[in-house]
């Protein structure tokens, strides 16, 4: 299950990643409004935990603004305000939940078990398609311009990141989370070889580049960097 954390205490926002990432979820966090409703609407999470006080944009925008794109991801506000008309104007703005801080953290769990409870389940497509390379999930290999690709077990759990993320920074926490999330994250250079392996694989002589190296950052899948 992803989920997408927004808040702009530090603090509190590392706390409950490590805490929501030991449960088993795969967290991504925000720091801000702009690039928290950024990840809502380019990313399919099961369940979006918002502050109500952001920069940029407030947890009410984000949450009215992707209701708008007509997206049912689950909603849970965390916020100072109790009052009754603000968990009012929360629930209008399309919230499923409203938790006042400060909270304690097995209720916050209990909370996001209960609304991951009530997401759709979403049926997995077996194959995923970028530019001209094609990703059979189910029997494990790749195609690109008719050529036949086979991949280890780690390679397919990185090239179906990267595909599931097209036209993205990904950093290398992101990848990390995503590849290694019941282990204790592997040395940079693991992850560098691991991506020279797969790019061996996918961008052979003729083909044009598809994933990216953004040196300080992370990395980048599609055909053109932005």
């Amino acid at each position: 299950m992803r989920i997408l954390l927004v808040d702009d205490e530090r603090e509190l926002r590392e706390a409950l990643e490590q805490v929501l990432s030991r449960e088993g979820y795969v967290v991504e966090t925000a720091e801000h409004g702009e690039l928290g409703l950024e990840l809502a609407k380019q990313c399919d999470f099961d369940l979006l935990i918002l502050d109500w006080m952001l920069p940029h944009y407030s947890g009410i925008e984000i949450c009215q603004r992707i209701r708008a794109l007509g997206k049912t991801t689950p909603v849970l506000f965390l916020t100072a305000k109790d009052t009754v008309d603000d968990r009012v104007q929360g629930l209008d703005a399309g919230a499923d939940d409203y938790l006042v801080k400060p909270f304690e953290l097995r209720e916050l769990l209990a909370r996001v078990r209960a609304l991951l409870r009530r997401s759709p389940v979403i049926d997995i497509p077996h194959r995923l398609k970028v530019a001209d390379l094609e990703l059979d999930l189910e029997n494990h290999v790749a195609y690109r311009t008719g050529r036949m690709i086979r991949l280890s077990d780690r390679e397919l759990q990185l090239l179906q990141y990267f595909m599931e993320h097209p036209e993205q920074l990904l950093s290398h926490e992101q990848i990390y989370q995503s590849l290694w999330q019941d282990e204790e994250s592997p040395s940079s250079n693991v992850l560098a070889a691991l991506v020279r392996l797969l790019r061996r694989k996918v961008e052979t002589k003729g083909d044009r580049p598809l994933i990216h190296t953004i040196y300080g950052k992370g990395y980048y899948f599609g055909e053109q960097v932005s």
